[in-house]
């Protein structure tokens, strides 16, 4: 079922972790255009720290597979893309990324450093976690190692407690709720491609139209709820459409 919900979800996931601002966004480039990139000040950094925690949370149940993959991966050209050097920059968090995942003794130490950095700005808080939560679920559940990972690092923030049940119980609810596609024929006419189409051409079709309809930093930031409800549902048809054609030709 995981392998099903992942993009369903991802629109709601940005709406929580890069949600506007009335007048000024927090995550833009006029934020960070006088931001010196290197390995230090990015790691320490709180969207560094983010990428360690993310790390942790990936990696809690042994192993980081192909959807949270994709999904950290769009979520790397997402940050990147604000700093100056986007390119240095996304190398830089891919190799924070690929450093705390083997780790498990600091989860908390990074988690007490973010809350510094944010200053338990209680909006980021719930950004930062909403993702996290998330990122748990992609798998189409929360494993024991998951939720452990996600308490220790809900308490390192001060979270409060039913603000982080909040979020669980509405990716919950989106789980639940799902209808998945049926038709062989409607997944090809959503990704735009044909029966007769190498898997390699469906995979481009299929990512090219996940880059346009997630809302990434960027394109989410001022825009209306109703803006990201349309956008999760839009990817969800798609991922639903992917995996069934990549069911189908098993």
């Amino acid at each position: 079922m995981g392998n099903l919900i992942v993009l369903a979800l991802l629109g709601a996931v940005f709406y929580y972790i890069f949600k506007s601002y009335s007048k000024y966004t927090a995550y833009s480039q006029e934020a960070f255009k006088n931001f010196s990139i290197s390995y230090e000040s990015l790691k320490h950094s709180e969207l560094g720290l983010f990428v360690g925690l993310v790390a942790k949370v990936a990696k809690a149940d042994g192993r980081v597979d192909a959807l949270e993959a994709e999904l950290i991966g769009i979520m790397f050209d997402d940050i990147s893309n604000v700093f100056p050097e986007p390119s240095k920059t996304k190398d830089i968090l891919k190799q924070i990324f690929n450093e705390e995942k083997e780790r498990k003794d600091n989860t908390q130490a990074i988690a007490h450093e973010l809350a510094r950095a944010i200053k338990r700005d209680k909006q980021k808080q719930q950004q930062f976690m909403g993702f996290l939560i998330q990122l748990a679920f992609v798998d189409g559940e929360v494993s024991k190692s998951e939720e452990d990972v996600l308490q220790t690092i809900a308490e390192a923030l001060e979270f409060d407690p039913s603000a982080y049940h909040a979020i669980f119980d509405q990716f919950e609810k989106m789980m639940a709720n799902r209808t998945p596609k049926t038709s062989i024929e409607d997944a090809y006419k959503i990704l735009g491609v044909s029966s007769n189409d190498e898997m390699s051409t469906i995979k481009k079709a299929y990512r090219k139209l996940v880059r346009e309809y997630h809302p990434d930093i960027i394109k989410s930031q001022g825009k209306s709820e109703a803006y990201m409800q349309e956008a999760t549902v839009k990817t969800q048809e798609i991922n639903e459409a992917y995996e069934m054609i990549k069911e189908a030709r098993k």
